[in-house]
């Protein structure tokens, strides 16, 4: 079961709460980008980032120089949201969208040592490019000490999922005669495009090539 503590606990829409922490992964696992809400100066800031994970964290990249992962023992909030689709009713007001979306909570720990970083940093790079880490050239000690590397413990978050339908099937609007229904987004990755500097003859290795058309999130 996921954590309940005050923040985790779902109030709003309850039954679009999920407690099994395969809930959890798979949102994860959909997702490409998690949003880092922090504070700095005194003020909120939300920074859109690059993730990769283990059963235990959430892994978050930046460089040295971004104020937002220089946080220190402050907590922070990280949300990975993944849209699956409109839900399109008969009048606007049961209008709403199809998602799943996952929130943590935690204090961010800095990944240090080159090992461990170069752990996290091929979960982000299998994450959103199974395969790419052991095709690509691996970072050198001068780029590790560039890099900033965040954990954040997977122990205390909250997930949600919409997948229904329009709610004012059985209600007066019905007989307005109106298109009621979903409008599921599908989205696939594309055909590779070269590097214009890239010379004739190098193709695009295996493990690109086969995503080609396959869902980027694996939506509805």
């Amino acid at each position: 079961m996921l954590s309940s503590t005050p923040r985790t606990r779902h109030r709003r829409i309850k039954e679009n709460g999920r407690t099994d922490p395969a809930d959890l992964f798979a949102v994860l696992a959909a997702g490409q980008v998690a949003h880092l809400g922090v504070i700095v100066d005194g003020h909120p800031m939300v920074v859109p980032t690059v993730y990769g994970y283990d059963r235990e964290r959430i892994f978050l990249h930046g460089s040295v120089a971004s104020r937002s992962l220089l946080t220190g023992p402050a907590e922070v909030c990280v949300t990975v949201t993944v849209l699956d689709g409109l839900v399109l009713a008969r009048s606007v007001f049961e209008h709403g969208v199809n998602y799943r979306s996952a929130m943590i909570y935690g204090v961010p720990e800095p990944v240090t040592g080159p090992d461990d970083l170069r752990y996290g940093l091929r979960l982000l790079s299998e994450h959103l490019a199974p395969g790419q880490w052991d095709y690509a050239r691996g970072p050198s000690g001068k780029e590790l000490a560039a890099t900033r590397l965040l954990a954040v413990p997977l122990t205390e978050a909250s997930v949600k999922i919409s997948d229904g339908h329009p709610e004012d099937g059985d209600g007066p609007d019905a007989a307005l005669g109106l298109w009621a229904g979903r409008l599921p987004v599908v989205a696939t990755w594309g055909t590779p495009v070269a590097d214009p500097l890239l010379p004739a003859g190098i193709e695009p290795p295996a493990h690109i090539t086969a995503r080609v058309g396959t869902p980027v999130s694996g939506g509805e």
